[in-house]
């Protein structure tokens, strides 16, 4: 069974998906901890709720606005926990150095687009769903991918397209993809990383 932590900024809706999918979907790992840059993370209550450790680490308070300071200390807490693999749950930071070599090919992100469309440095949360409704594409959905160096450039683990409607707006169209793609299949990718399937 491995170790999972979970890196949080916000509501922690994807967390709440995996911890509901926990022996069901998602066999071969289990949640051991949460760790949140945001201290008011409302991800940060599901995770107590679960009876889940929690910490949290902020770039500028803590790690006084150091990048590799930052990625230090997350590191740090993961070998504390005895972590085997990392998921960037709505994780609104970039990760490098000692993190990405420690765990390379072991941190799953979830992003709310197809990747390559929609995707890199500044592409995240509403910005994603409102740059799909800008360029006017018909289908968009979810990737869950392997983190590397390159922002979203990891190696794809699974894809769920999701249909644009008329009328929908980033708020409508990021519920929309949640609901149908990112809480399904980023416990599925989750899985096949546990299980040394990929």
């Amino acid at each position: 069974m491995k170790r999972i932590g979970v890196l949080i900024s916000g509501g922690g809706t994807n967390l709440q998906a995996l911890i509901d999918k926990q022996g069901t979907v998602l066999k071969s790992g289990k949640i051991v901890c949460v760790c949140s840059n945001n201290s008011k993370a409302y991800g940060l209550e599901r995770a107590k709720n679960a009876g889940i450790a929690t910490k949290v680490i902020r770039k500028n308070a803590d790690c006084g606005g150091d990048n590799d300071e930052f990625n230090r200390q997350i590191c740090a807490y993961m070998k504390e926990m005895d972590v085997d693999v990392i998921v960037l749950a709505g994780f609104l930071a970039i990760l490098g150095g000692d993190l990405l070599k420690e765990y390379a090919n072991k941190i799953v992100n979830i992003h709310p687009s197809l990747i390559p469309s929609f995707c890199g440095d500044g592409f995240y949360g509403l910005k994603v769903h409102q740059a799909a409704l800008d360029y006017g594409v018909k289908v968009t959905g979810a990737t869950a991918h392997l983190v590397n160096e390159i922002t979203d450039g990891g190696r794809i683990l699974l894809q769920k397209a999701v249909y644009i409607e008329d009328g929908d707006t980033p708020e409508i169209l990021q519920k929309r993809v949640m609901e149908q793609a990112e809480w399904i299949i980023l416990p599925q990718a989750v899985e096949l990383v546990c299980a040394d399937m990929v």
